[in-house]
């Protein structure tokens, strides 16, 4: 697994991460059991980029990430969040980022991960009664006193992340990026690079259906897919006939296409990293290997031209506040 840096901080994580909020909530149930095996053989395939959130399954999704890396923990960059909560498993995401409460959130984080310092600490979303700078102001607290290494911002307007940076250095911003969704590269990815801070794409494979493996009609009344546009209607079928090529294109690389999805999304800049989310041992290998799929110039150019940002239809559901909004 190659690694590649985040920010000019010193952040180093490897190219694919594991995104571990399935494991916990929103794409169906999962098993605690096999959700531990899946992180720890991350870990064996030189994953180091564990991401998580201390709203994902209120909690519950921390506590499993640390059973996983307990033993194990310098092997791993674990990043969480604050700024969605959940008083319960299953309840509906409320948004705080006030400074009073952000201590206690994430003294309460790693008490769960089981660890007395976070790698890459998130605000997940901005609280619109904060001022972004108050927030980012009591999380550099946190750097300065050891418990917190570096700083992340997901899912924000360009003004917001421009404040953020400002207030202390942000080394990671998160956002939904693949090709499936691509609204951020108008202003926030050379806004980053301006700013020097990494971008991490979570949803990278389109929340599974760059996989060409989801099912659409199995998704379940409490998947949060299911009130995305993309997969209903006309536009369902425009996105199915752009993963057919997908797929074809996939196949003269020798990978699957999301394998391809996640080695065009690694080719976009070095100072991007993907988090995929998985359940699966094999999933988990496929996506890995990704890595090692290398795209040249004339790859990517046939690329945009088959199945570039226009091609696809729809748009995302986000839930809490999308990134469009300039506070």
């Amino acid at each position: 697994m190659i690694n590649r840096k985040l920010g000019n901080q010193g952040l180093s994580v490897s190219a694919i991460g594991l995104g571990c909020m399935g494991m916990s909530q929103d794409y169906g149930p999962a098993d605690d059991t096999e959700s531990v095996a899946v992180l720890q053989r991350a870990i064996d395939l030189g994953v180091t980029m564990i991401d998580t959130s201390m709203s994902y399954g209120a909690g519950h999704n921390e506590e499993l990430v640390g059973r996983a890396v307990a033993g194990r923990r310098e092997e791993v960059v674990l990043a969480t969040k604050f700024g969605i909560a959940r008083e319960r498993r299953g309840d509906p995401p409320g948004l705080d980022a006030k400074p009073a409460n952000i201590r206690r959130y994430c003294e309460n984080s790693l008490s769960r991960l089981g660890t007395d310092h976070i790698d890459l600490y998130y605000l997940h979303r901005v609280d619109p009664e904060v001022p972004v700078e108050d927030s980012v102001g009591a999380m550099a607290e946190l750097v300065a006193e050891g418990k917190v290494r570096y700083l992340g911002i997901s899912e924000t307007g360009p003004d917001q992340l421009k404040r953020a940076a400002a207030t202390h250095p942000i080394s990671a911003a998160q956002y939904e990026w693949s090709l499936f969704w691509r609204e951020l590269e108008d202003d926030i990815v050379p806004l980053a690079r301006e700013l020097g801070v990494g971008l991490v794409a979570f949803s990278p494979l389109g929340r599974g259906f760059l996989t060409g493996k989801l099912n659409i009609g199995s998704l379940t009344g409490d998947d949060d897919r299911l009130p995305d546009q993309r997969f209903h209607g006309e536009h369902l079928t425009t996105n199915e006939s752009r993963l057919a090529e997908l797929t074809r294109l996939a196949g003269a690389h020798g990978a699957t296409p999301g394998q391809l999805a996640l080695a065009w999304l690694l080719a976009q800049g070095d100072d991007v990293t993907a988090i995929p989310g998985t359940r699966s041992k094999d999933r988990l290998a496929e996506n890995a290997a990704a890595a090692d799929v290398a795209l040249s110039a004339s790859d990517l150019a046939e690329l945009e031209a088959v199945i570039g940002r226009s091609a696809w239809s729809g748009e995302r559901f986000s839930y809490a506040v999308p990134r469009t909004v300039r506070a």
